[in-house]
Parts: C-alpha cells; structure tokens; sequence
C-alpha cells in the first residue's frame, strides 16, 4: 500500500537532555529497527503470549500504564516523534517492563513490511492528531485504507480500539470502521471507556471543562 498523504508532519519540538539520552541508551535495547523484513514478535519478546500494537502513543504515559498493568500481553508501540520515544523508554526503564518495545517510524510502512498476516490480537489508536480544519481532514489517520490494512494484520476476534476528544473525528472513525466489512462493532455505536485504557492528565482536564471523548471498539469476525 502506497501512502500519498501522511497523517503526521515531524515537528522540531524540544528534546530534553533526558530524552536524548534514552534514545541513544535505551532504544538500542527496547527498540526495533525498521526493516523491510517481516518480524517474528515471539522472538521479539522472547515468549508467546497476545500482541497488541498501539500506534502513536504521543509521551507514552498510558502505553507504559497498560503494560505494567498486563504482563500478560506483549505490546509493540509506534511513534515519530523523539520527544516521545525518549519519554516512554524512560519509563520503560523507571518501571522495569520486559514486554513493551517501540519503533520509530511511520506506522504505515511499518504495518506494511514488518508485521505478518493476523499477528495481532489488538490495536490501539489513542487520541490521534484530529487535524481540525477540513481541508486536513484527508491527514487524519483513520481512513479507509488503513482500516482495510489493520485487518489483514488482526487474529480472528482481535480488536481495534480507537479513541479520540473531537467529535467530527469520532463521527468520522465511527463511518469509517462501520464501512469495514471484516468488523463488527462491541457497541451500539460509542464504546464506555474499558478499564485498561488509563485517563490521561490532558482527558481528566478536558472531562473537567466538559469535553467528550469517544472510545470506538470493533472486533474482527
């Protein structure tokens, strides 16, 4: 699958000296090159056990909460930006998980070369950048292609969970996983928030004021 529009723009932000260090420390042990070879994720992790794949877990606070709070599950988390590359390697290391590894790349590409037919047995898809004006909105993540492509990737009964704090993003996840027709939604429409998907700081704020957020949970058939 050819990717024309990318969903992110690498942005210049501030890397602290701690970040750094942990991308230069850390990544050589918790991180995964990219490579046009498909991986074998039990040799990875060294065990077998359930995947789940988070792509673009921003600082990393809720990715490193959902491991810590489930040894029992491996998790392989995608990010671009360094900033949070180094923070979540940090608390990787703060907390001693063994079953949490990150690649730095788009997710796309990754999806693309390094992850074998039905290796999944979830997704994560936490607050991806809404790209608010709607000439942008073709930069959003949640698209129809990329859905079709998690697919091939998920186990029979494996699952996409897609959250998100704009509504017309949310509506938009809502057609567009609705539209798959290897998916079936664990809800009416909008799924409770499942306990192991941790509220970060900025959603408490933003509950605080008002502000929705939307968990959407489709299963593979």
């Amino acid at each position: 699958m050819r990717q024309t529009i990318r969903s992110f723009v690498l942005r210049q932000g501030r890397v602290s000296h701690a970040q750094r260090r942990a991308c230069e420390t850390l990544l050589p042990q918790y991180g995964i090159p990219f490579t046009e070879n498909p991986l074998d994720l039990d040799q990875v992790f060294g065990r077998s056990a359930p995947k789940i794949l988070e792509i673009g877990f921003g600082m990393g606070e809720s990715t490193a909460l959902i491991a810590q709070k489930h040894p029992e599950n491996d998790y392989l988390a995608i990010e671009v930006h360094t900033p949070g590359v180094g923070s979540l390697l940090n608390q990787i290391e703060a907390l001693g998980l063994t079953n949490l590894r990150i690649i730095q790349h788009d997710a796309v590409e990754v999806l693309e070369h390094m992850l074998p037919a039905e290796c999944l047995h979830g997704i994560h898809i936490f607050f991806p950048d809404p790209w608010p004006k709607a000439k942008h909105h073709k930069r959003r993540l949640i698209q129809p292609a990329l859905v079709a492509r998690l697919c091939e990737h998920l186990k029979p009964e494996g699952y996409i969970h897609a959250a998100t704090d704009w509504e017309d993003y949310a509506v938009q996840m809502l057609q567009v996983l609705n539209n798959e027709p290897r998916l079936i939604n664990t809800a009416s429409d909008y799924a409770p928030r499942p306990e192991y998907r941790p509220l970060t700081k900025f959603e408490q704020r933003g509950l605080k004021l008002g502000h929705g957020v939307w968990d959407l949970i489709f299963s593979k058939k």
